[in-house]
C-alpha cells in the first residue's frame, strides 16, 4: 500500500519502522505543506495518516483509492468527516493515549504558574538571587476552587489531581454529564457556566472542539471571571476567544493565563495575531507539547499500528472515540465500537 503520513515533525520511529518493514510504500510530509501538494500525494494512496494538517473534502475527493485516515492523535475538527464517510472512508483516532498524561501537563501548568517558577528561574538566572519581596509571593492550590469545563476523562483526572491531591474544591461544567457522575469523580456540578466562571480560582479547559463550544468563552465570559483568577487550557485554543483573552490579560482583568493549544500554531514571535503573550510575565505558553512524554508516545504508536494492521487485514477499524461524528460512521459495515469487543 502507499500510506502517507503528514506532520512528519512529530517523530514516530516505531510506526515508520514498521509501516516500511511490511514493504509499504511510505511518504513524510511536513507540517504547512501546501493543499495542492497533499493532494496529489493523496490521490493515489491507500492510507492517510494524520495529526494536525487540515484533511479537506477537497483533498479526500480527489482520492482513488483511500480506505481510511487515521489521526494520530485525538481531535478530529481538522479533517471533513462527512467528506470521507460520504466517499466509503473511515476516520479512526487514538483517543486515550495521553488522558492522564494531559491531565498531568494541565495540572504541572498550574503549579508552574501560581508558583511563579518561569519567572523566579528567569531571576535566578539572570541575578543569581531572589529575595522574598511581594513581587514573587505564589499562591496555594489547596483551600482554592478549581473549575473543570468539560468533565471527560482528562478533566475528571486534573479534578482528581486537585481535589484528593492537594485539598482544592473542584467544581464542573459539563451538559453531558449527571450530577451524580460528576460527584463520583469528586467534582461538584454546575448548570450554568457562568456561575463556574464567577466561583473558581482557577479554570481548566477539557472540552471537545466543536461549532458549540467553539469560543465558549469570549468577552462576556471572560469579564465573569475573578481579576484574580487563571486560565488553563490544554484541549483546543478555539475554545477561547483568543483575542479577547489577550485583551483581559493586557487590560489586567485575569491574573495570568497558562496555555499549550492555539487556534494558529505554531505560535511566533513576529506576525502571529498572539505574539504579545510572550511579554508577559504572568502568561506560561507551552507548545502543544502537553500530551508529550515517553509513556504516551509509545501508547499512540502501538494504537496506531493496530488501526493500520485493521486495515491492511481488511477487518473493521475499531472506533474507541465517545465522538459522535466517529460513532455514526457504524453505517459503513467497516467499524467496530470499543464495547462491542467485549
Amino acid at each position: 500500500m502507499k500510506i502517507v503520513r503528514t506532520d512528519k515533525e512529530l517523530e514516530l520511529p516505531l510506526v515508520d519502522r514498521e509501516l516500511e518493514a511490511k514493504g509499504h510504500e511510505l511518504v513524510l510530509l511536513p507540517e504547512g505543506l501546501s493543499e495542492e501538494l497533499l493532494l496529489e500525494e493523496v490521490r493515489d494512496c491507500d492510507l492517510l495518516l494524520m495529526c494536525y494538517t487540515t484533511i479537506s473534502k477537497q483533498v479526500i475527493e480527489a482520492s482513488t483509492k483511500l480506505k481510511a485516515i487515521i489521526k494520530y492523535g485525538v481531535g478530529i475538527d481538522a479533517i471533513d468527516i462527512t467528506a470521507a464517510n460520504n466517499k466509503g472512508v473511515v476516520v479512526v483516532n487514538v483517543p486515550e493515549y495521553a488522558e492522564e498524561t494531559v491531565a498531568e501537563g494541565a495540572f504541572a501548568m498550574l503549579l508552574a504558574l501560581i508558583k511563579k517558577i518561569p519567572t523566579i528561574q528567569h531571576q535566578m538566572s539572570s541575578y543569581a538571587w531572589a529575595w522574598p519581596t511581594q513581587r514573587w509571593l505564589g499562591q496555594d492550590v489547596s483551600g482554592k476552587t478549581l473549575g473543570i469545563i468539560g468533565c471527560g476523562k482528562i478533566g475528571s483526572s486534573m479534578a482528581r489531581m486537585a481535589g484528593l491531591g492537594f485539598n482544592a474544591k473542584v467544581i464542573g461544567y459539563d451538559p453531558y454529564k449527571s450530577r451524580d457522575e460528576l460527584a463520583e469523580k469528586g467534582i461538584v456540578k454546575v448548570e450554568a457556566l457562568n456561575t463556574l466562571l464567577k466561583e473558581s480560582d482557577f479554570i481548566s479547559l477539557h472540552a471537545v472542539l466543536t461549532n458549540e463550544t467553539h469560543h465558549m468563552l469570549g468577552r462576556e465570559e471572560l469579564a465573569k471571571i475573578k481579576k484574580t483568577a487563571i486560565i488553563i487550557n490544554t484541549a483546543r485554543g478555539a475554545l477561547i476567544d483568543e483575542e479577547e483573552l489577550l485583551q483581559a490579560l493586557e487590560k489586567e482583568q485575569l491574573a495570568g493565563a497558562a496555555l499549550d493549544v492555539y487556534s494558529n500554531e505554531p505560535l511566533n514571535q513576529e506576525f502571529h495575531p498572539l505574539k504579545k503573550l510572550y511579554t508577559m510575565g504572568n502568561v506560561l505558553l507551552f507548545p502543544h507539547l502537553s500530551f508529550y512524554t515517553n509513556e504516551a508516545l509509545e501508547r499512540l504508536e502501538t494504537e496506531t499500528l493496530d488501526r493500520c494492521e485493521e486495515i491492511f487485514e481488511n477487518r473493521p477499524v475499531l472506533i474507541k472515540s465517545k465522538d459522535p461524528r466517529l460513532q455514526q460512521q457504524s453505517h459503513l459495515n467497516t467499524v467496530y465500537k470499543s464495547d462491542e469487543r467485549l
